[in-house]
């Protein structure tokens, strides 16, 4: 006899759904509505995502490159930036007390639209994500986590995809603590940290122009990773290409690696 099924299990339909290509469902027949998106504006960018730009009711994961990924600032902008875009208030589950809400602010997230909920721990962060998850008046919900493992990310995309909120994952992690991030039933993965300003400019132009970031796309269902340099969300939290750079890929990130003792 069969041992009985755990109640986190996931049913045949639910894998079904999870695996399916972005924009289609269950049964879907020609006549099916896309998922709708929230582009980013950059060409390239869009082009790598299915739809046509970021799958609203679906959750999206954002880890942090560099020696100060433990912060996530970067992280946490480019999170901010997408849910500026969006209209209504946003749910941000917290890991701690160092949210700078100006900051937020300067990529188009204005702290009134922020409810934060003090979770601090993971155990608490996701359940709190999966409640707000069912309230549709909410643009987006944020949680900041350590880790996620494959239930608790299949639970939180199944209710992202029953109310059409859009939920972020921030992983606060510093570089190198995890080698591979774990399994997810995430729609994307992305991977952002500070890139080099340009030198030229720095040198003939006092006026400090926008920071620039190196955006990693590592998963997308149904669509092609791939790394752009890009200027930081602006006051509308968007996103742009930097002239000298408009027509180049991101080059390889460079690999430092430690003389064994």
């Amino acid at each position: 006899m069969p041992p009985p099924r755990s109640p986190d299990a996931p049913t045949l339909a639910e894998l079904r759904r999870l695996t399916e290509p972005a924009g289609l469902g269950a049964g879907s027949g020609a006549g099916t509505e896309a998922v709708p998106t929230l582009p980013f504006g950059v060409a390239e960018l869009d082009a790598a995502l299915p739809g046509g730009g970021l799958a609203r009711g679906a959750l999206h994961q954002i880890h942090e490159g560099g020696p100060r990924g433990r912060y996530a600032a970067t992280a946490v902008l480019f999170a901010g930036g997408i849910l500026a875009r969006l209209d209504g208030p946003v749910l941000w589950c917290l890991h701690s007390r160092d949210l700078f809400a100006p900051a937020l602010a300067r990529v188009g997230l204005h702290p009134d639209r922020v409810v934060y909920c003090e979770t601090w721990r993971d155990a608490e962060v996701l359940p709190a994500m999966e409640e707000g998850l069912r309230h549709r008046g909410l643009a987006g919900v944020v949680g900041e986590l350590t880790r996620m493992t494959l239930t608790p990310s299949r639970r939180l995309q199944l209710a992202a995809e029953g109310s059409g909120v859009t939920a972020l994952v921030v992983h606060r992690l510093c570089a190198g603590e995890a080698a591979d991030p774990e399994p997810s039933a995430a729609r994307t993965r992305w991977r952002v940290a500070p890139a080099p300003s340009d030198s030229m400019n720095r040198r003939t132009d006092r006026h400090i122009g926008r920071p620039r970031w190196r955006l990693e796309l590592q998963r997308s269902r149904g669509g092609s990773p791939g790394a752009w340099i890009v200027e930081a969300c602006d006051a509308q939290g968007r996103l742009a290409v930097p002239a000298g750079l408009a027509d180049r890929p991101a080059a390889p990130e460079r690999v430092q690696r430690r003389a064994a003792r």
